[in-house]
Parts: C-alpha cells; sequence; structure tokens
C-alpha cells in the first residue's frame, strides 16, 4: 500500500470529481493522503482541514506557500491559522518555504513567512513540509540557514519534490529532513534526479504526487492523481533496485512517523 504524502485534493481541479478521485486512488493501493492547505489560496486551509476531519483516510496539513507570502499578514491572518493548525485532523504545517524561480512574493517576504511558519510549527511540536525552488543554489542555501536558525534543532520536515543536489539532501537529513520525490523522478529528461534517489537512504524517502501538478511520465499533460503514485515508487524502487512492494511499505511507514499518522485500521478477521 501506498501513501501520498503531498497533494492538493482541495484544488478547484478536483471539484468535479473528488470523491471519484479518492475511490481511484483506494482502489490502485493507496491507503492515505496529506492533503496540503496551502498553494491555492490562504483560504484553502480550511477547506483541507474540512476534508481530513469528513475522511478518515485523509490529514491535512496548513500554510502559506512562498507564493502567497505577500498576501499574508501575521496580526491580522496568523491568529486564525495558528487556530486552524491546532485542530486534530491537521498533521503538519506546509507548505512552506522559499521559491527564488517565479518570485511570485519578495524574497524578504517569502523569508519572514517562513520565520513566521518555522515557529509556529515549533510552538505546536508539528512537522513541516517545505517547498524550496530556484535556478541558483541561493534559495537551498538559505533555506537550511533559516531551518538551522528557527528549527533550533527541534523540528523534523520534508523536502517536498525534490530536485536539489545529492550533497544538499545529504547535508538536509542531517538537519532533522526527509527528503520526497514526486513525478519528475519518473521524467525522460533525468537531469541527474535519479542518481540523488538511488544514493539516498530508503528510510528517509518520501513519495507523492503533487496533484494536480507533475503528471508522470507516460501521463504528462493530464491532471495528476494520486492513483498516479505508485509509478513514482516504481521508479524509485528500479534506481535503488528494491521491490516495489518493499518500497510502498518503507515509504509508507517513514510518511507516517513522520507525519505522526495513525495506522490504518485493520480489516475485520473472516
Amino acid at each position: 500500500m501506498w501513501l501520498d504524502s503531498h497533494c492538493h485534493l482541495t484544488a478547484e481541479a478536483f471539484d468535479v470529481d473528488r470523491e471519484a478521485v479518492l475511490a481511484r486512488a483506494e482502489q490502485a493501493g493507496v491507503e492515505a493522503f496529506v492533503a496540503i492547505g496551502s498553494g491555492y489560496g490562504v483560504a484553502n486551509n480550511a477547506r483541507a482541514a474540512e476534508l481530513a476531519a469528513a475522511d478518515a483516510r485523509v490529514f491535512a496539513t496548513v500554510g502559506v506557500h512562498p507564493h502567497e507570502a505577500k498576501d499574508f499578514g501575521a496580526d491580522r491572518d496568523g491568529p486564525a491559522l495558528e487556530a486552524l493548525a491546532k485542530r486534530c485532523e491537521v498533521a503538519a504545517i506546509g507548505e512552506v518555504g522559499l521559491d527564488f524561480h517565479y518570485d511570485l512574493s519578495p524574497r524578504s517576504t517569502q523569508v519572514e513567512v517562513l520565520e513566521w511558519m518555522l515557529a509556529l510549527a515549533r510552538r505546536l511540536d508539528l512537522p513541516v513540509s517545505i517547498h524550496v525552488r530556484g535556478q541558483e543554489q541561493g534559495a537551498f542555501e538559505e533555506l537550511l540557514d533559516i531551518w538551522r536558525a528557527e528549527g533550533r534543532g527541534e523540528l523534523e520536515g520534508v523536502l517536498h519534490c525534490y530536485t536539489g543536489t545529492l550533497d544538499f539532501a545529504r547535508r538536509a537529513l542531517d538537519l532533522g529532513l526527509w527528503v520526497s520525490f514526486s513525478g519528475i523522478l519518473t521524467f525522460k529528461q533525468d537531469r541527474g534526479l535519479r542518481g540523488v534517489a538511488a544514493a539516498l537512504p530508503l528510510e528517509r524517502l518520501l513519495v507523492e504526487t503533487d496533484a494536480p501538478l507533475l503528471a508522470p511520465e507516460g501521463l504528462r499533460g493530464r491532471r495528476n492523481e494520486p492513483a498516479w503514485v505508485d509509478r513514482v515508487g516504481q521508479v524509485l524502487a528500479n534506481v535503488q533496485g528494491r521491490a516495489p512492494e518493499e518500497v510502498a511499505a518503507m515509504t509508507t511507514r517513514n510518511a507516517r512517523r513522520l507525519f505522526r499518522l495513525p495506522q490504518p485500521a485493520s480489516p475485520p478477521r473472516p
């Protein structure tokens, strides 16, 4: 069984058939989903929490995506976000981070909001789902500097949709971060990412779809779905020389450990 550790189930792209999407995923062997609250407007956080409250397979995160950092005011919006983060169905803060590729929010604002979010995660003892992107290494290095300063060695988190170097990933692991691979791992244009995935310890890796974005190779151009997370896992298994069943079991266990998720209920005995 697989666990999609990062998907945007409350994105508008799923409004027409969300239940069918979840049913297809379950039929494909996906036992649970981490529904990311941020990335589609700050108000979407509440929708993720509500979905998780209504569906035992779904666990929510809340946060402010770096694209949306310019729209967040800590004094104005912070109390409501913190109250939402305290709900029992919320498993993490995220996705939060730095995006120096699109720069849709000023970099200084991204940094301020990230620092606020990490402080919140530390106060509430929640793990963090992290977005980091930039053509140069600056975003990655600044991310680690902020993680050290604000995390204070007290936080765990995951670098979602990882596309960085092996050296950076190893340093991140040393600082309490985990690494998650998305459909990008399956793309024909590899750019060395499969080599990174091959060299990292499986016991610190997760898989995700980032649905509705980043459909895997063979399905690119289509709306991505959690049902396809196994395609990421298959490639991860191939590069590590392991059985897909082993990768499914380990990445699912890793995600449950990081996000502190309960084990699924056992089916009734015949």
